[in-house]
């Protein structure tokens, strides 16, 4: 494989906004100063698909999502991708069953919770906090693999679940109000280290972080942006 060759596939639209903030992401990490010396980049905002958190809370239409997940990541695999980012934390809780559905998918997906793991890991950090949607918290797919790696994360009361669906809704709406900001600063202001694990939060931590008081934020996607910058650079 050469740079020439090194294309980026996103699955996207979960939500659009996310989507969006990631290619700016892209943008910003691939720095360059000629367009061509960035790698193409395919997106597919399929913001048409069922919904992830009601699929694993409610069981709902899980086998329409996982279908269509895999549809359009085979059809960015298809397309040329060398490597496919899923612009959605929650999402990344149907990979198993997407694998078996569509094989060779796997070496392919830049996985951004092992990739958030992984850097917490490297870091030395020994306690995080964790917000994210209420099917990623609920799954445990990061407080699991991170006590694996003998972190400690602790995650919102079920109770304040609907602040977080605020927050998360706000952006997906992309309105923006003064009780947004303190709900988002309510639940990051109580921590010295945070996971953004929903693709929504990085966009309410960039227009709020003024008011942000904690030391360390991990954006797993971004992270997943700088490994794809990483293996770019190595070519």
């Amino acid at each position: 494989m050469t740079k020439n060759n090194y294309v980026i596939g996103v699955l996207g639209g979960m939500g659009t906004y996310a989507t969006i903030h990631l290619f700016q992401q892209y943008a910003q990490v691939f720095e360059a100063e000629k367009e061509w010396d960035r790698p193409r980049m395919i997106i597919d905002n399929r913001c048409t698909m069922p919904s992830r958190v009601r699929a694993l809370l409610y069981n709902e239409n899980v086998e329409q999502l996982a279908d269509q997940m895999g549809e359009s990541m085979q059809m960015l695999k298809d397309a040329g991708c060398s490597r496919i980012l899923l612009a959605c934390n929650t999402s990344h809780l149907f990979l198993p069953m997407i694998y078996e559905k569509v094989p060779g998918l796997e070496p392919l997906v830049v996985h951004i919770i092992k990739a958030c793991v992984d850097q917490i890991k490297k870091d030395g950090v020994k306690e995080v906090y964790l917000l994210g949607t209420e099917g990623t918290i609920d799954s445990g797919i990061y407080q699991k693999a991170l006590e694996a790696e003998g972190v400690i994360c602790s995650v919102p009361e079920q109770k304040e679940y609907v602040k977080l669906r605020d927050c998360i809704e706000a952006v997906k709406q992309n309105k923006y109000t003064e009780d947004v900001r303190e709900t988002f600063l309510d639940l990051t202001n109580r921590c010295e280290t945070l996971i953004l694990g929903c693709t929504e939060l990085p966009i309410l931590y960039e227009k709020y972080k003024d008011g942000v008081t904690c030391r360390k934020v991990y954006d797993p996607l971004l992270l997943g942006v700088k490994i794809l910058k990483e293996e770019y650079d190595a070519l």
